[in-house]
């Protein structure tokens, strides 16, 4: 990705599923009590998918372009 605003954007999607991954995970681990979630493994397993898709959305919006490569 090498515009500027894609990066962006894929930067801000991955935070965004890093935040919301982490509550669920919270949830299904009984660290944040108080909904339909709570102590469940099933929102505990896909609180930590959308944590690592997050968490490779950023890095791949953090990584710079490669200079030198050409497109054929």
């Amino acid at each position: 990705m090498t515009s500027r605003i894609g990066r962006i954007a894929l930067i801000l999607v991955g935070v965004i599923a890093l935040i919301i991954g982490g509550v669920f995970a919270g949830q299904g681990m009984n660290l944040i009590p108080g909904s339909f979630m709570t102590g469940s493994r099933m929102w505990l397993s896909i609180g930590l998918v959308l944590a690592v898709a997050g968490i490779i959305l950023i890095v791949l919006g953090l990584r710079r372009p490669g200079h030198g490569r050409t497109n054929r």
